[in-house]
């Protein structure tokens, strides 16, 4: 697994990539792929904004050919960074359902066409 860890408009301390750290060990529960890259952006948006600074957190996660990415905007990092890997996490769960959801759909029609008990054929989807 690859990490880089980006800091814009603002200095990445320590405390900072200790808690992105922490969520990457979380999120990489769900990669079943050690070769992962995974690219980590945080920073403040402006340097202008009146009413306190709006942070922002983005992960992007290349692993197996599929693209996983998500952004959040906050008021406070520690947030931003806790609701991105909150999606994330969502994002690798709805991923893997469809998937599994789809084979097994795909294994009931085969069976039933084998059993005799349907006469439509999976492969084409015609009678």
């Amino acid at each position: 697994m690859s990490t880089n860890i980006k800091g814009t408009n603002m200095e990445l301390t320590s405390s900072i990539t200790e808690h992105i750290n922490k969520s990457l060990a979380f999120v990489n529960r769900f990669l079943n792929d050690n070769e992962a890259i995974i690219y980590v952006e945080v920073g403040k948006t402006t340097n202008h904004h009146n009413k306190g600074d709006i942070f922002k957190a983005e992960f992007d996660i290349n692993s197996n050919g599929k693209k996983f990415y998500a952004v959040s905007q906050k008021s406070d990092l520690y947030l931003a960074i806790n609701d991105v890997k909150d999606q994330i996490v969502q994002e690798f769960k709805s991923k893997s359902g469809k998937k599994q959801t789809l084979f097994k759909r795909g294994a009931t029609s085969v069976k039933k066409m084998l059993k005799g008990l349907s006469l439509r054929n999976p492969f084409t989807s015609k009678y």
